[in-house]
């Protein structure tokens, strides 16, 4: 799998069904489908992604500016089909939107991931995330309670982006 052959381009609104309908395979059995509402699709197109093979959804992510804090973006949801998480299409994501960042002048950029996802953990910090302070732990990573749709912990995660550098 080359990642020449994988076509980058902004989401449509039509394309959040097209999420939904791997989402719950792609993370193994977890339904997450619900904290990713389609209003995601329609009105943070700007600054997410729909990766592609031969018209194959194969990976994406939303991310976007965050409106009370100039210097930061977040990156809220993204996945990776299973079969192509080795050949570098999530770091070719982020950094996608790393640079659509630092286009905004944003200079960090922030995240989170639950604490049974080891692989997103690994993947974050080896991407150069720190892992930010939290309220309790939880196998041995500091966490969050977040009361948001799935109600539980959060590993939060923070990247300040150096302007000078283009990846």
């Amino acid at each position: 799998m080359s990642c020449t052959t994988i076509t980058f381009r902004r989401p449509i609104a039509d394309d959040h069904e097209r999420v939904m309908a791997v989402m719950v395979g792609w993370w193994g059995g977890r339904d997450l489908r619900s904290m990713l509402p389609r209003i995601f699709f329609e009105h943070f197109r700007g600054t997410s992604l729909i990766a592609e093979h031969e018209d194959e959804l194969i990976g994406f992510l939303v991310g976007f500016p965050c409106p009370d804090h100039a210097e930061e973006a977040y990156i809220h949801f993204v996945g990776v089909h299973p079969a192509w998480r080795a050949a570098g299409l999530g770091r070719d994501l982020y950094q996608r939107f790393f640079r659509l960042a630092r286009a905004q002048g944003r200079t960090v950029v922030r995240s989170v991931t639950a604490p049974v996802n080891r692989g997103s953990i690994a993947f974050h910090t080896a991407l150069g995330f720190a892992i930010l302070p939290g309220d309790d732990e939880i196998d041995g990573f500091p966490v969050t309670f977040d009361p948001g749709p799935q109600g539980d912990h959060v590993v939060r995660f923070q990247l300040d982006l150096d302007p000078e550098v283009v990846t």
